[in-house]
């Protein structure tokens, strides 16, 4: 038996700077990953399946839909996949993506060889997500940088209500963005880096919000827990965070967020 971990992926930033004409947008993104994320369990056999399980399963597809498939078949992997999906979907935070990324890291690490070109084949998010650190992203996924952050104190909110991320893409009101700086500063401590970003955009937001208004809900009130500093969406929705100065913030902002509003999906996290 192999496990693997696909944890959170977070857009800091997501700036839209183009178009191709094949269709694919060009992005400027900032992105960290969670110590929180979905569970995977590979066992060899003669044929591929894959059980989905856990407080989010309902919905994601097991059968040759699911990147997790894809990225098995792909690699020519024979055997029985279990699939704890502790992330929402249609969430933003690169639930599937990761997922996928997690399989071919743990595939690989039995000896497997990923062909350069299958990361992205398999989805924009899949090549930062299997390196699964802070990185910069541009191009439409492709070119990948390692940035150096401080371990981020955050809250993940997410109010259970699936966005696509077609209508939010369609509903961009500009595709022709700034990308960010061309040097992101040393930034030393997650205040430091709360008011960096600050300056900075999620240009998907304003269309995310106007797909679900649940979104500016959620930024409300994220916004309003005791020692915030940043409160912000993820990638295309509907997921949103915080940022705080230590953890016993992002617990106490937790503690907050979810006797509000209990029926909405709430992790206190680090973010690296």
């Amino acid at each position: 038996m192999v496990e693997g971990f696909a944890p959170a992926k977070i857009n800091l930033t997501l700036h839209v700077t183009g178009q191709r004409e094949d269709g694919y947008h060009l992005l400027d993104s900032l992105v960290v990953f969670a110590d929180v994320g979905d569970r995977l369990e590979f066992a060899p056999g003669p044929e591929l399946s894959l059980a989905v399980t856990g407080e989010h399963a309902e919905g994601v597809p097991a059968d040759s839909r699911n990147l997790v498939w894809k990225a098995a078949k792909a690699l020519g992997w024979t055997g029985q996949i279990r699939l704890n999906k502790v992330l929402p979907h249609g969430a933003g935070i690169g639930g599937g993506s990761s997922d996928a990324a997690a399989t071919l890291r743990a595939l690989s690490a039995q000896g497997i060889a990923i062909p350069a070109t299958l990361p992205l084949s398999l989805g924009a998010d899949v090549p930062v997500c299997l390196q699964a650190r802070a990185a910069r992203m541009r191009g439409i996924g492709e070119k990948i940088a390692p940035v150096a952050l401080p371990s981020l104190p955050a809250l993940l909110v997410n109010p259970r209500v699936p966005v696509p991320t077609g209508p939010v893409f369609k509903a961009l009101a500009s595709r022709e963005n700034p990308p960010m700086p061309g040097e992101i500063p040393e930034l030393e401590t997650p205040a430091d880096c709360a008011e960096w970003l600050r300056d900075q955009r999620n240009d998907l937001e304003p269309s995310a919000i106007g797909v679900s208004r649940e979104i500016e809900h959620v930024l409300g009130e994220l916004g309003r827990t005791t020692r915030a500093l940043l409160a912000r969406m993820s990638g295309s929705g509907s997921t949103c965070f915080a940022l705080y100065p230590s953890m016993k913030a992002a617990h106490l902002a937790a503690y907050e967020i979810a006797a509000a509003y209990p029926d909405w999906w709430c992790r206190a996290t680090q973010l690296n």
